[in-house]
């Protein structure tokens, strides 16, 4: 969310490179080779202990390019849904290319072994983790003479060079409509545009030839954050947005109608708060936005995925754990720990778990998440 200078905050920035590889639909064939491998089963919740159906509903993190032990048996133990990767974990294309091949071996021996959801922020321009593609910013794309082709190109680009280091899910593309020079998104570039429908048509290009590749897309952040100032960073404070709920329906929301359309798997929801629909919570905190708005008025049946749980914009509701409870009882599937500590996610699993035996997170609602989660996992390599 920050901009450089926060190697593990969900927004830090990593210098283009270059290097891409051959790839194949979701859930389909490769086009340079034969029929993808028939996928692992993810095992039925009702076979899982509490603490392995807490676990397939966080994403881990860690520090360093060198995988945590503590990460590896976490993962074997059938406890993780998935890793998210940032800057400070990758050197080069070989060397993160060998760390995803250790988690994917330690899954393989786990109760449900089933893809990880291996993923990362591969916006373009100057939000990338992995050095290559995209190279081009969502604004640059948005001012070209062809931003629905530059999109598609670009979802290629980047799911092209995630699938060619093992990873199977960016979180991108941003769909917010950012609002006024050197906002919150404009400053690094990472809005198509100030008009609604030319970020929809940019957004659902780049999902329809990213999901192309094999990779999962996931738009976000859910209801919008393009009035969001610069100072306004969910990262580091609360954020409360007040534009009117004509301004949502019309101008921030707009984009998610193609979006999901196009196919988009997961939906990142923001941490703001949003006035006109719940003044008292975070968006992936209150049922209104997450079941209400997302889940019933755009039919959505995909995965939802937390922003990062540790951000400062939730400091006040909680801890990282509590929290996560929160979120999850809001009705998002996924929860994300960008913390790059194994033992922060693994509290996290505690806490679900607890609340999953005592009644506080409901088991249908739980099974729920993780049938979608486990549908999503399937299709992927």
């Amino acid at each position: 969310m920050a901009g450089p200078g926060h190697p593990l905050s969900r927004r830090s920035v990593l210098a283009a490179g270059a290097g891409v590889a051959a790839a194949g639909p979701l859930g389909g064939r490769r086009r340079s080779g034969g029929p993808a491998a028939a996928p692992a089963a993810v095992a039925r919740p009702a076979a899982l202990a509490p603490q392995q159906q807490a676990g397939q509903r966080v994403v881990f993190s860690y520090s360093g390019t060198t995988v945590p032990q503590s990460l590896l048996d976490q993962i074997r133990a059938g406890q993780a849904a998935g890793v998210i990767f940032f800057g400070g974990n990758i050197s080069s294309l070989a060397q993160i290319t060998s760390a995803v091949g250790l988690i994917r071996q330690a899954n393989a021996g786990s109760p449900s072994p089933a893809p990880l959801l291996l993923m990362t922020d591969q916006e373009g321009g100057q939000i990338r983790r992995l050095p290559g593609a995209p190279v081009q910013s969502a604004k640059q794309i948005g001012a070209s003479a062809d931003p629905a082709g530059g999109a598609a190109d670009a979802g290629t680009g980047a799911g092209n060079l995630l699938r060619s280091v093992g990873m199977n899910v960016n979180l991108a593309p941003v769909l917010d409509v950012y609002r006024t020079a050197g906002d919150f998104d404009d400053q690094y570039q990472r809005s198509y545009s100030t008009d609604p429908e030319l970020v929809a048509r940019c957004g659902g290009a780049f999902i329809t030839a990213q999901r192309a590749t094999g990779v999962a897309a996931a738009a976000k952040h859910f209801p919008g954050l393009g009035a969001a100032t610069a100072a306004q960073n969910t990262d580091l404070r609360p954020v409360t947005l007040t534009q009117s709920l004509s301004q949502l329906r019309h101008l921030d929301e707009v984009p998610y109608v193609t979006a999901l359309t196009a196919g988009a798997d997961l939906v990142m929801v923001s941490w703001a708060i949003y006035s006109q629909l719940d003044a008292a919570h975070p968006a992936g905190l209150s049922p209104t936005v997450v079941q209400s708005e997302l889940r019933d008025r755009f039919t959505f049946t995909g995965v939802t995925v937390t922003d990062a749980i540790g951000a400062g914009a939730l400091s006040a509701f909680g801890t990282p754990a509590q929290n996560a409870v929160t979120a999850a009882a809001a009705g998002m599937d996924l929860i994300l720990d960008a913390s790059g500590d194994v033992a922060h996610g693994q509290a996290i699993v505690s806490a679900l778990a607890a609340a999953l035996q005592n009644g506080t997170l409901p088991g249908p609602a739980f099974t729920a998440a993780l049938t979608r989660i486990g549908a999503l996992r399937t299709r992927l390599f």
